[in-house]
């Protein structure tokens, strides 16, 4: 009998450990942005700054999408415009419109690179449960870039793999990745 009783002890301290497991699941945060009216999120851990939008130093010949350089503390630092990059109208940058600096990885070491974002949103939590894979797009479009979907307070956020992303070549078609996902 006071086998049994520890047996049901055990088995309900290990209940507790599940329940507490459960409800402290391990959750990803993003940094989520709006382009275009859709919000989009990188994961905070390559998120370094944000920054207000200043004008760069443009480079010759350079994709439409690259807007050039900036100085940050003494590094180069590439600044792409991800409406362009995804083939979206510009448009008049606002007080609103903030450049987001990541770390990338390319190869074995990383390199420090910016984006242009219509406006930050918030930051984001997310377990492995609200991350959806990206379902497949129309027209072939190319999801490589995109690590998932996460859902949250009946929101979908795109969450991009900001290394695949910024690592892409110039010919890769990411043009309106948004308005091609299949519902």
């Amino acid at each position: 009998m006071a086998e049994q009783q520890n047996d049901n002890a055990t088995i309900t301290s290990i209940n507790e450990e599940i329940s507490d497991a459960i409800a402290h699941e391990p959750t990803e945060q993003y940094l989520t942005f709006f382009i275009d009216n859709e919000e989009y999120g990188v994961d905070i851990l390559s998120v370094q700054e944000i920054r207000g939008w200043e004008p760069a130093t443009e480079i010759p010949n350079a994709p439409v999408y690259l807007k050039g350089v900036i100085n940050l503390r003494g590094t180069v630092v590439p600044i792409t415009d991800l409406r362009l990059r995804f083939g979206i109208n510009q448009f008049e940058y606002s007080p609103v419109t903030v450049v987001i600096v990541v770390k990338v990885k390319a190869g074995k070491s990383e390199k420090i690179m910016g984006i242009v974002v219509d406006a930050v949103s918030d930051v984001s939590n997310f377990t492995q449960a609200d991350i959806h894979p990206a379902p497949e797009l129309a027209d072939n479009k190319n999801t490589a870039f995109i690590k998932g979907l996460g859902s949250s307070d009946n929101k979908m956020v795109i969450l991009l793999d900001i290394n695949k992303l910024l690592n892409a070549p110039e010919d890769v078609d990411l043009t309106d990745i948004s308005r091609a996902l299949v519902k």
